[in-house]
């Protein structure tokens, strides 16, 4: 079964490689807000609404691909399947996509104890920038290196 955009992959596929434009875009956003607009609480809301629709959206996804979709009878006719460019760049993925949400859920957890009452000044604002940089830029390089695994599998 095909999905919505015009390649070979499952409508779950497409769905998550159209949700990850949508998750940089947002992502992006709500750093803009926090930085420029100081509007902590958009920030933290936007966060915790990108963190949950990926969740939910990271479940549906494994069921599907574990119990529905074979993948790898969409991308045989790919023509980096036989080279074994599509199964490379996979393993590159995953190398962003496991710790991802790993990082985010960390970030967050401890977000929502230190700013129980809201943004307050304090050393912990430097680890939560760095530490929310870092995982900006791991789910940047999810979203990169998933669009590329998509491509090279389901597109080319």
């Amino acid at each position: 079964m095909n999905g919505f955009l015009p390649t070979r992959g499952s409508w779950m596929l497409d769905f998550v490689a159209v949700l990850m434009v949508a998750v940089v875009v947002l992502l992006a956003y709500s750093i803009y807000v926090v930085r420029s607009k100081r509007n902590f609480s958009l920030h933290r809301n936007m966060q915790l609404t990108i963190a949950s629709s990926l969740a939910i959206a990271l479940v549906a996804f494994e069921v599907d691909i574990r119990m529905f979709t074979d993948w790898r009878e969409l991308a045989k006719s790919s023509a980096f399947y036989e080279s074994g460019w599509v199964d490379r760049m996979l393993a590159i993925h995953l190398c962003f996509a496991i710790p991802t949400p790993i990082v985010w859920a960390a970030v967050i957890w401890v977000s929502l104890r230190r700013f129980k009452n809201g943004f307050e000044q304090g050393a912990f604002n430097r680890w939560h920038r760095i530490a929310g940089r870092i995982g900006a830029v791991m789910m940047f390089g999810t979203s990169v290196t998933g669009w590329t695994f998509y491509y090279l599998a389901f597109v080319a």
